[in-house]
């Protein structure tokens, strides 16, 4: 099986896979094209999270939040059937079909480094940190596709402020977990494992910042990075890290994955700008999913107006 290292993947420009195959039958005249169609036939049957007993629980006392977009959703099937999510597979239909393995109970996640209150919670003692809200947020990936996500979290300040950073403490550091076991995509070194991210302080600070622990109502799904994820929404989708671990508030930047990987295409801030390019493709426009069109890309993926404000002197195509 060939795996392909972060240089051969494919870029946004190359027609996806799902409109490719029904391409034909386009042009041939075929009608009534929905937003369905392009991803309706992906291989995947299973949308659980592994561990989670009911995989399509609700989650309870949830509140709607007045940051959600009104843009129309994407569906809880093109949601969870097409995923970047390594350490489930490099292909966008890995990680529905591997997230079998992902168990995600029992997890803790641990909140360590510069501050006054350290701790290890439990998972389902960390989802009580504050109630949840359901946050309708754009994502916007790298590859130049995008979907819209109506994400169940809690903002992350709130577990800032219960950790009570020292004022040493300039960035928070996120880990995924590793265990090739339960994430058979790390059985590769399509990169140096475990996948590393972080944020400045007052990024991840900000209102919109939050960790997700649920999509549509429901517990997360395995392959959108059960049991809880980082969701970042005018950054680039892989600033969005999976299946947390581990919370480390630290002086210094961190060292991202992506970064260690390849820093020529993957910068530490990563935020969505259709005036930065990838070294192979543009970003100056994207493909919702589900549409046969693109779409111009927005600055900060249409959160300007919220976020421009924490990089004000700074040169964004330098701090890309």
């Amino acid at each position: 099986m060939l795996i392909k290292k972060p240089s051969d993947i494919k870029s946004s420009e190359i027609t996806p896979k799902e409109i490719y195959l029904h391409r034909r039958k386009f042009l041939l005249g075929v009608t009534g094209w929905t937003a369905t169609v392009a991803l309706g036939l992906m291989a995947s049957r299973s949308v659980s999270a592994a561990g989670n007993g009911d995989s399509r629980a609700k989650l309870e006392g949830m509140r709607k939040s007045p940051l959600s977009t009104d843009e129309p959703l994407n569906s809880y099937k093109q949601i969870t059937t097409y995923n970047n999510f390594y350490e489930l597979g490099t292909e966008k239909d890995s990680p529905a079909r591997n997230a079998k393995y992902l168990v995600t109970r029992p997890w803790t996640v641990a909140v360590e480094g510069e501050v006054k209150r350290p701790k290890v919670y439990d998972i389902d003692a960390f989802m009580k940190l504050s109630p949840p809200e359901e946050r309708i947020y754009r994502l916007r990936c790298v590859e130049a596709w995008s979907m819209v996500i109506p994400w169940v979290g809690f903002p992350l300040s709130a577990l800032i402020k219960q950790a009570e950073p020292t004022s040493n403490a300039k960035y928070v550091e996120f880990t995924t977990l590793y265990d090739p076991k339960r994430m058979p995509g790390q059985r590769r070194a399509v990169l140096d494992w475990p996948y590393v991210e972080g944020l400045r302080m007052d990024e991840a600070m900000h209102p919109l910042t939050i960790l997700a622990v649920g999509l549509y109502g429901e517990i997360l799904p395995a392959q959108n990075g059960a049991p809880l994820r980082l969701v970042v929404p005018w950054k680039y989708g892989f600033k969005s890290i999976k299946s947390i671990v581990r919370i480390r508030f630290v002086a210094k930047q961190p060292l991202t994955a992506w970064v260690k990987s390849a820093s020529h295409e993957y910068g530490f801030y990563s935020n969505v700008n259709p005036e930065v390019d990838h070294p192979r493709w543009s970003q100056a426009r994207e493909r919702r999913i589900g549409e046969l069109f693109k779409r111009k890309t927005l600055m900060f993926n249409g959160y300007a107006d919220q976020v421009a404000n924490l990089y004000q002197g700074m040169d964004l195509k330098i701090n890309f």
